[in-house]
């Protein structure tokens, strides 16, 4: 069965998804850019603060969700150049601490509201 789930903590979505889908015990966040959940807008103008507000906005749906960072399987990480991936490493590994999910890390040719990266993940409920 699969539940649609929805925070004010988090983003609004900019198209026809959802924030969260919950089937059975995994979790689907659809994927996150560095945008405040108040003002819709991309915080800052780096990686870094863009790469934490991207995480924050994880989390929030993640908690609603049932679940957190730390039950996360795997991370895709979309980057608007690899000249941000060491600073995007640094700014990850920071927000996700000792856990260290799987992780697919590519630039692509541009994202949305044109975020320096965007971050999706699996993750399971807690237990």
């Amino acid at each position: 069965m699969l539940e649609t789930i929805h925070t004010n903590n988090a983003p609004e979505p900019i198209g026809p998804y959802s924030q969260v889908i919950k089937a059975g015990d995994f979790i689907f966040p659809a994927g996150q850019l560095g945008v405040d959940p108040t003002t819709g807008k991309l915080i800052g103008d780096n990686i870094k603060e863009q790469t934490e507000q991207a995480i924050k906005n994880l989390s929030a749906v993640l908690e609603t969700a049932g679940s957190s960072l730390q039950q996360v399987v795997k991370t895709t990480c979309y980057l608007s150049t690899m000249e941000h991936f060491q600073a995007f490493n640094e700014a990850y590994g920071e927000q996700f601490g000792g856990h260290k999910p799987a992780r697919t890390c590519f630039a692509v040719q541009e994202l949305p509201l044109k975020g320096l990266c965007e971050i999706e993940v699996v993750a399971v409920l807690k237990k």
